[in-house]
């Protein structure tokens, strides 16, 4: 996805609020009355969520605006007043994992099960069938390379409670005339309305140019077909689909986890395509997308490798850095519903010390596949997301990847801007543009080779 300098600011921010506030895979201008009832029902539903969890109280987050008098830190020498972050090769009772089977066995699921409870939250142990069904098929051709794209909905079984309705909204594109089935890198995405496109760059072809160059093919998932991006589309999309339209209890899932479940039904239908080599699919988001991408790539072994853009808080940034976005931000009534409920807890009465777990352990559930962490300038793109607390998720992460053979980022420097660091299973980059992944596509692609060579 390539947002542009121009792009990223005001116009960017009310699309994805359409897009989040409608549930749909475009963006609808809401009329003032919609726009209120939705924002009452979201909060509604969070004053709900903070009863359970008998808080009356919580920390405000800082403001994104570095004008503001509230502003996110970005003093380098105040951004950790918390020190210690967990072992992520420590079992819960201090002895430390010195195997891969042990890791497998017994760490790893003990780092999953915090996550499930505190961060993300559980997806139900029954989850209803997906039916896929390709509406359309076209042959054209892109760049010069005829290709098939084929247009699907994913219809998720609602006999149990017809009042809900969830179709996944899927897109694949691969190479026509390709003699075996190729690796496909599938995007959290969205369609914009008719006539709508993003600025081009004159310098450089678009991420989807640069995969069917490679041979590969790509898709775009619509998160928002799965589950709406809000406080009051969580009895409806699937997670109310199961709850059977009630409200969450503090440890079910929340859209991040929705929309990684969602990504996995896509993986099932793609280990049916033949023109799909279903153990070289990548996934890729950026900003929220970029946090539900990690999150797919966690909780799914089945995929290959993860390109992970500016994903901030909640993503691969580490949650005790007191640097742009907080955990606060994240637990407030607009982004929520990313998570379980209890992530609210610490926001107030708990900090984020007292988290049982860090960013570097997500990273580390996807060991030993490769992870690409790609951020952009804070000149241009800004410092709410947190390149360098990005960038120490990834290096903290790396001792895992080498207890199971493989290579982290090999430092623990901070690196300069444009400086690629490709050399193990973890990669970071931090490009000179703004809140896109655009920039760093090509090195990504020259990453990924390494994994989806023939």
């Amino acid at each position: 996805m390539i947002i542009t300098r121009f792009f990223s600011c005001k116009v960017w921010q009310l699309l994805i609020a359409c897009i989040g506030l409608t549930g749909v895979c475009y963006a609808q201008p809401l009329s003032k009355a919609a726009r209120d009832s939705l924002k009452k029902l979201t909060e509604e539903d969070y004053r709900q969520m903070l009863h359970t969890l008998h808080i009356s109280s919580l920390r405000p987050g800082p403001s994104g605006n570095p004008q503001a008098s509230n502003a996110a830190n970005t003093n380098e020498a105040k951004a950790t007043p918390y020190r210690d972050l967990p072992d992520a090769l420590v079992l819960d009772n201090g002895k430390q994992v010195t195997t891969p089977a042990i890791w497998w066995k017994k760490r790893r699921p003990q780092i999953k099960e915090y996550f499930d409870r505190e961060i993300y939250g559980r997806v139900p142990a029954y989850m209803p069938p997906v039916n896929w069904q390709v509406i359309a098929v076209t042959d054209t051709v892109q760049e010069g390379i005829p290709v098939i794209t084929k247009k699907l909905i994913g219809h998720v079984d609602n006999s149990a409670y017809p009042a809900i309705n969830v179709d996944i909204q899927l897109t694949l594109t691969t190479p026509a005339n390709a003699k075996t089935p190729v690796p496909v890198m599938m995007e959290f995405g969205f369609i914009m309305p008719p006539g709508f496109s993003f600025p081009s760059s004159n310098t450089q072809p678009t991420w989807q140019q640069q995969v069917l160059a490679e041979g590969w093919g790509y898709a775009i998932i619509v998160p928002t077909s799965i589950q709406a991006d809000n406080g009051a589309g969580l009895t409806q999309g699937i997670i109310g689909l199961v709850n059977k339209g009630q409200r969450r209890k503090p440890d079910d899932w929340g859209a991040l986890r929705a929309w990684a479940w969602g990504a996995s039904r896509a993986l099932d239908y793609f280990e049916t395509d033949t023109a799909v080599d279903a153990k070289r699919v990548g996934i890729e988001g950026v900003s929220r997308y970029g946090k539900a991408a990690i999150v797919t790539m966690a909780y799914d072994q089945r995929f290959a490798i993860a390109f992970i853009g500016s994903s901030g808080q909640g993503g691969t940034k580490l949650y005790r850095r007191v640097f742009g976005e907080q955990v606060e931000n994240v637990a407030s009534s607009s982004e929520y519903h990313w998570m379980a409920g209890n992530y609210i807890k610490y926001a107030g009465p708990l900090t984020p010390q007292d988290f049982p777990v860090d960013a570097h352990e997500l990273i580390a559930l996807c060991a030993p596949r490769p992870v690409f962490i790609s951020a952009g300038s804070p000149q241009i793109e800004g410092n709410w997301v947190d390149a360098k607390g990005m960038f120490l998720g990834g290096a903290y992460a790396g001792k895992v990847y080498e207890l199971l053979g493989k290579k982290g980022l090999g430092t623990m420097e901070f690196p300069l801007i444009e400086t690629s660091l490709t050399g193990g299973e973890i990669a970071f980059r931090q490009h000179s543009g703004g809140h896109t992944t655009g920039p760093n596509w090509p090195y990504f692609i020259r990453f990924a080779e390494r994994y989806f060579a023939d």
